[in-house]
């Protein structure tokens, strides 16, 4: 009943390798939007947006209209890793983790700012 407060639903379930920008769900301005915003990304050379967001946590809220965002990284390594043993925070490059974290905080924060919600 709430979902028209949601300005965008965010997943990062593919690790926190080296990201190289986002796949994003939405209309052409929401897109639009989000370029914008990936540009501030430069100066850590990840700004590309990518046709669809993927995720199972977010599909629901995508389909109903809520522009998705998943993070695009590096995934060679992933099932070295995924569901193992070896799935530990010892396994991480605190650089690339801090990279992924980048990418969030200025994307979240930069929305959570605008005076409008992205459009549906």
């Amino acid at each position: 009943e709430n979902i028209s407060n949601f300005d965008i639903v965010m997943e990062s379930d593919e690790g926190t390798f080296k990201p190289s920008g986002l796949g994003f769900t939405g209309n052409a301005k929401a897109r639009d939007i989000m370029k914008k915003i990936m540009t501030l990304l430069q100066p850590i050379n990840v700004t590309d947006v990518y046709a669809n967001a993927d995720g199972t946590d977010i599909n629901y809220w995508m389909r109903d209209g809520v522009p998705g965002a998943s993070l695009h990284d590096d995934i060679s390594k992933y099932f070295w890793f995924h569901h193992s043993q070896g799935d530990t925070m010892t396994v991480q490059d605190p650089n690339q983790m801090n990279l992924c974290a980048a990418v969030w905080t200025v994307v979240s924060y930069v929305i959570a700012d605008m005076e409008e919600m992205l459009p549906r």
